[in-house]
């Protein structure tokens, strides 16, 4: 059978990285056994949809470099692959379970719900439908559907002995069935629960593995009954271990975790941050920790997926960004970073403005880092810190080197790197002073820090005037 996996986000907007890292698995899972990924719109509560969020997915998926065989937009044999589109499907099959004894009309109304999840409260206890409507006699019900009273569907749970669930990762799980609700299938607007549209669209789809996060594998008792009740073939379950944030809590978009598009729009590239959230709780074979697509498709293995939670780092993400950035070349870095500069450079060179970029290639952690960097290079004054400027004054040979470069620096009559960094080795033989005290004099003079790019070329970028008035 060919592997089938599918990503069912909720159009909500932005897609975070927690979501991302599920979907990044399920492509992984599926391409490891050339197989297809598809995408499916979980739209089942339309109070939290947002207008163009397919396409934010689309988008997303696509800068990642995941490939989607088929979805909304690019629509194969098993579609419509958005659930509002889907309503007669799911009723079709919600009320095949009610002939078979499986599930029931439910006419509970909203105060004899709460009622019950009063008495519930009171007896410190979570809340179960009772099930008093699975009771109702055939009559009643015939009434009640010819009088036009709301209703549910529920699912008709066993409520002795026990529901196997088989995890790749958390392998058998048994489930009591005596804390399984009798969960809505089908709402009184005639729209699915999650649960109930899942099970329907991953059988019809012939989705072969399902991957879900941790949280959610409780939950597949229910789903394994509803399999059982059709007589269907159950899928592969793949639950993953969730992402936390540095405080502890799920990343998610509620609690103002970042998205992917928030961290692309800060300048982390997409290859970056997708290498980084496959390691999220996926270790490979191997002593790597850098791969491309192609090569996580040929390493991934569903088996090494860790079963704890992962931290998510951002400044291991940096970490990883960092390294990208370094491999990108000189034409393919500056249409990445040039962007993120928001100083005016009206007044300079494209060499002057390639230049002061390229010479932070090395140094950068994400794009918007950008501007912090090379203020130096736009601001008339500069200040020094408290620290820098007892260093200034911790050695009598400070204030030589420093007149010394000045004067140096004054008589040439070519402003170029290479006769600039000469000047220096001039200071050096005339002062018998190097190292530390001779570098770090002169960067601290002209910048204000004590850091940066290799000195003569940040001395060539700043200008003749602005370096030899700094250094007096």
């Amino acid at each position: 059978m060919k592997t089938r996996t599918r990503f069912a986000p909720s159009p909500t907007g932005f897609m975070h990285i927690g979501n991302l890292r599920t979907a990044i698995f399920e492509y992984l899972v599926a391409k490891h056994d050339n197989g297809d990924f598809l995408l499916r719109i979980e739209d089942t509560d339309q109070t939290r949809k947002v207008d163009g969020a397919i396409d934010f997915i689309y988008d997303t998926l696509k800068l990642c470099n995941i490939e989607i065989d088929e979805g909304p937009n690019n629509e194969g044999e098993y579609g419509p692959y958005v659930q509002s589109e889907r309503l007669d499907i799911y009723k079709k099959y919600a009320l095949e379970l009610v002939e078979k004894g499986h599930a029931y009309y439910c006419f509970c109304t909203e105060n004899e719900l709460e009622e019950m999840r009063e008495k519930a409260n009171l007896r410190h206890k979570p809340f179960l439908y009772d099930g008093r409507c699975s009771k109702l006699s055939k009559e009643k019900i015939e009434e009640n559907l010819k009088n036009g009273v709301p209703y549910v569907i529920r699912q008709k749970m066993p409520k002795v002995g026990e529901t196997i669930v088989e995890d790749v990762i958390y392998g058998k799980i048994k489930i009591d069935n005596s804390i399984l609700d009798d969960q809505i299938l089908l709402k009184s607007d005639g729209f699915p629960t999650y649960n109930f549209a899942n099970v329907i669209d991953d059988h019809l789809m012939a989705i072969t593995h399902v991957i879900r996060g941790k949280e959610y594998l409780d939950q597949s008792a229910k789903y394994n009954l509803l399999y059982e009740a059709f007589g269907w073939e159950k899928p592969t379950y793949i639950h993953v271990p969730m992402v936390l944030g540095s405080d502890g809590n799920k990343l998610s978009k509620r609690n103002g975790d970042a998205s992917f598009m928030d961290l692309y729009n800060e300048g982390f590239l997409p290859k970056a941050i997708v290498n980084y959230l496959v390691l999220l709780g996926w270790s490979p074979e191997e002593n790597k920790e850098v791969f491309t697509m192609d090569e996580l498709i040929k390493a991934f293995n569903p088996k090494r997926i860790g079963k704890s939670s992962s931290t998510y780092d951002i400044k291991k993400l940096e970490w990883f960004n960092q390294k990208y950035i370094k491999e990108l070349n000189d034409e393919e870095y500056l249409a990445f970073i040039k962007p993120y500069l928001t100083y005016d450079i009206s007044g300079k060179s494209n060499e002057w403005v390639d230049k002061l970029l390229l010479i932070y290639k090395d140094h950068l952690s994400y794009g918007k880092q950008i501007d912090e960097m090379v203020k130096i290079f736009f601001e008339d004054s500069i200040s020094i810190s408290k620290e820098n400027e007892e260093f200034l004054k911790s050695d009598e040979n400070i204030p030589i080197v420093i007149k010394t470069y000045h004067d140096e620096l004054e008589k040439l009559n070519n402003w170029d790197v290479d006769a600039i960094a000469e000047v220096i080795n001039i200071v050096k033989e005339k002062t018998g002073v190097k190292g530390k005290l001779l570098y770090m004099p002169i960067r601290i003079k002209i910048s204000g820090v004590e850091h940066g790019p290799e000195l003569p070329d940040e001395i060539y970028l700043i200008g003749r005037e602005k370096v030899l008035d700094r250094l007096k």
